[in-house]
């Protein structure tokens, strides 16, 4: 479409997930050929899932229009399944609600401000993932979202990542980003290494990873003297994806004592 410019394409099995950047004209010009427009992006982006033969899970109200013999159904997501427009009730650990899109034709979502980024799951055991809070957007439907509870971490987040979604299956996905693909930071954790950084910057990591929410120095007193606050130290064996240019915040990749 000529107001659309494509950031980023994946094929999966009967699915095909594109990212658009929606543009607007902010010039005309008389060419040989006619008029010209000249088109800039507005910062807006959404999400086309082109089904043919597969399925899509989508968060209630991202939804625009579809076009071809596309079915819709809303569909109860396992008990404690954490969508975020469904977070309140998630909270409470009854079951949240995605709308499912099947059929044959394409599925359209809300233009958002957001940045979006699709990634794929094996379906492997280790391979599962554990969003953001705000992070899930859409998935095939042969994907499960659930709940994961962090015991190593529980009291101390407040509600700010005590249970968090949880990813599992074989497909592919997208995800909410704060920043474009470009300037997400990509770190494997080979076993020995680990991760300290500000829950902030997080989008999704393995959830074979080991995760402790605790102070960045040990003591109140350092802890004054630093300026930092609880940070979240990830170790293990997998991957974690982080948003640093999100905002300042210090990220530490140290070995393991």
């Amino acid at each position: 479409m000529s107001h659309m410019q494509l950031v980023q394409e994946q094929r999966g099995n009967g699915l095909t997930l594109r990212v658009h950047a929606l543009t607007h004209v902010t010039r005309f010009s008389q060419g040989s050929d006619g008029l010209n427009e000249t088109r800039d992006m507005d910062g807006r982006f959404t999400v086309e899932a082109e089904l043919h033969g597969s399925g899509v899970l989508i968060e209630p109200g991202a939804f625009q229009y579809s076009v071809g013999q596309v079915q819709a159904a809303v569909e109860q997501q396992q008990q404690g399944g954490f969508l975020r427009r469904a977070m309140a009730t998630a909270g409470t650990g009854e079951s949240a609600f995605a709308t499912r899109f099947t059929g044959q034709g394409k599925v359209w979502t809300e233009p958002t401000r957001r940045h979006f980024i699709i990634a794929e799951s094996t379906g492997d055991a280790g391979d599962d993932m554990i969003l953001d809070d705000k992070a899930f957007y859409l998935a095939q439907d042969t994907m499960q979202l659930g709940t994961h509870t962090h015991t190593s971490v529980a009291g101390a987040l407040s509600g700010n990542g005590l249970r968090q979604p949880k990813l599992t299956g074989r497909g592919i996905f997208v995800v909410e980003s704060p920043v474009p693909v470009s300037e997400v930071e990509v770190i494997e954790l080979n076993g020995s290494d680990s991760v300290i950084v500000d829950g902030d910057m997080i989008l999704m990591y393995s959830a074979s990873l080991r995760v402790e929410l605790r102070p960045l120095v040990r003591g109140i007193r350092n802890a004054m003297r630093s300026g930092e606050g609880l940070v979240f130290v990830i170790s293990g064996k997998g991957t974690v994806f982080l948003t640093p240019t999100h905002r300042n915040v210090s990220v530490a990749h140290t070995g393991l004592t």
